[in-house]
């Protein structure tokens, strides 16, 4: 199991739809659980970290969502009024400065400065002191899809090699030296067992490993089905495929629902050997009937990640 319970920075990201902001819940009660003080970030007002934690929505300030468990909702304006005022040492500069319509102008058409601007803000967190002491133990980045979440990333990278000496580059060199150290930070990939999230995650990996030389913490495997067919079984009942769809009658929906379930298994079967292949640390959370935005749900998800804290913790680093 992964030591995601030891790391600072952990960015959240795969293809839309398989279950990313579920999994940040999850894993963030079980963070909490082994105690840890975890902030969740997300990008704009769109979230549902909040829905699943029963709470409030979340705004531009951190709030508490849960026991152990703080949220943030990142905007790039409030974010970059924020980091003004920081190095400026004065609000009442940061705002003259910030909230001149030209300096926003300018803002609002520089190229990756919105994504770093959030980016920048969550890996702040994480740095963050409280009277000598860490203020979170562990930051979730509840980041974009695949495309969107790659951009993110690349800005810092960006940043070092264009940006002359100053203040951006500087942050922007301590974000990318916490980025690519696997003891501090990495990016944990959600899928699905399906053919197009498959897909995706072959791309989103050879991108980190590759172009960005980036850590990745964990693959966690969304929406894992329980084999009820043997493969002799499912093979049998695919060449019935063709035959779809059946009649009316309570035997034809019988065999047609059984056919149907044959042919998602073998699709998962196939997809899990895709994703091994990959070679990463991997984390099966279970489909889960009716979906996952139940407390229960959410209780049975956390504790494939809490097994995985115990382990890791009685391992010798």
């Amino acid at each position: 199991m992964p030591d995601l319970d030891r790391r600072r920075f952990l960015f959240v990201t795969g293809k839309g739809g398989v279950g990313k902001t579920t999994v940040c819940a999850s894993l963030a009660l079980a963070l909490a659980e082994s105690g840890r003080r975890v902030l969740v970030t997300v990008q704009g007002a769109r979230e549902g970290i909040s829905s699943l934690l029963g709470t409030a929505p979340l705004g531009t300030s951190i709030i508490e969502l849960h026991p152990g468990i703080f949220g943030v909702a990142l905007s790039a304006g409030p974010a970059i009024r924020e980091y003004g005022h920081m190095k400026l040492r004065s609000r009442v500069l940061a705002g003259a400065i910030f909230e001149n319509r030209f300096v926003q102008s300018f803002f609002a058409g520089a190229p990756g400065l919105k994504e770093w601007a959030l980016l920048g803000k969550a890996w702040y967190h994480s740095t963050e002191t409280v009277d000598g002491r860490p203020r979170f133990d562990t930051v979730l980045f509840d980041a974009p899809s695949t495309g969107h979440g790659l951009d993110m990333l690349r800005v810092p990278k960006v940043i070092l090699d264009l940006a002359p000496p100053g203040i951006l580059r500087t942050d922007a060199e301590r974000a990318w030296h916490m980025f690519q150290d696997p003891k501090q930070a990495g990016a944990v990939v959600v899928t699905l067992p399906e053919e197009l999230p498959v897909n995706e995650t072959e791309e989103l990996v050879q991108a980190l490993r590759g172009e960005l030389e980036l850590p990745i913490a964990a693959l966690v495997v969304n929406g894992m089905r329980e084999q009820i067919f043997s493969p002799d079984d499912r093979q049998a009942l695919s060449k019935l495929v063709p035959q779809l769809p059946f009649g009316s009658g309570s035997a034809e929906l019988a065999l047609a629902a059984g056919v149907r379930r044959a042919e998602r298994e073998r699709s998962q079967v196939e997809n899990r050997a895709r994703l091994r292949a990959l070679a990463l640390t991997e984390i099966e959370l279970p489909w889960i009937l009716g979906g996952a935005a139940t407390p229960q749900a959410l209780s049975t998800m956390k504790s494939h990640f809490a097994r995985g804290f115990a382990s890791s913790r009685a391992d010798p680093l």
